[in-house]
């Protein structure tokens, strides 16, 4: 009995990772054989006039540019934590890909800018911020929790998708593989 309940453990494990594997385009290019996800289509959402951002618009993914988006929100705790990790990422890679931050919340509508813009000031936000209040990028990368975050290449095809906290080191592996290193 023991062995079978082992078994069907082990199963479940290996059908759900896989699951999650394909949901994010996270199958490691070993397992995979080398071929990348589709291409995602791009999304233009309005950017937050916020400390390193603008009032505007900006296009995810970029066109012909590695592009970084970290998923957050304003009443995540750990998306709290984990913005020196961000910051620091920033400082080190942010000349090379497009760093985005991006609140699924809807800005303007239930949740003011100015509260954005204070969480950002607050949590010493410095590049470009953006809300995505159609859930409309979120859904085209499959993120389910904040924080998350999505390293995609200049063709637009995610290189690494992640959820949960992580360190600044961890963070630039993950924008590296965008940038082909």
């Amino acid at each position: 009995m023991r062995r079978r309940h082992l078994l069907a453990g082990l199963a479940s494990v290996g059908v759900l990772g896989g699951a999650g594997a394909v949901a994010t385009g996270g199958i490691p290019d070993a397992v995979g054989g080398g071929d990348a996800p589709e291409p995602v289509e791009p999304v233009t959402l309005d950017t937050v006039d916020a400390p390193g951002s603008r009032d505007g618009e900006v296009t995810l993914p970029a066109p012909d540019r590695p592009t970084f988006v970290d998923f957050f929100a304003t009443w995540c705790s750990p998306c709290v934590e984990q913005m020196p990790d961000l910051a620091e990422a920033h400082d080190r890679l942010g000349d090379e890909v497009l760093f985005v931050s991006v609140t699924p919340e809807d800005v303007g509508g239930s949740v003011s800018e100015e509260t954005v813009v204070d969480w950002w000031r607050e949590n010493d936000g410095d590049w470009l911020v953006a809300a995505d209040v159609t859930t409309a990028l979120a859904a085209r990368l499959n993120v389910g929790g904040y924080p998350s975050a999505r390293a995609i290449d200049a063709s637009g095809r995610v290189r690494w998708a992640t959820s949960g906290t992580h360190t600044t080191e961890e963070l630039v592996e993950g924008i590296e593989r965008a940038l082909d290193r």
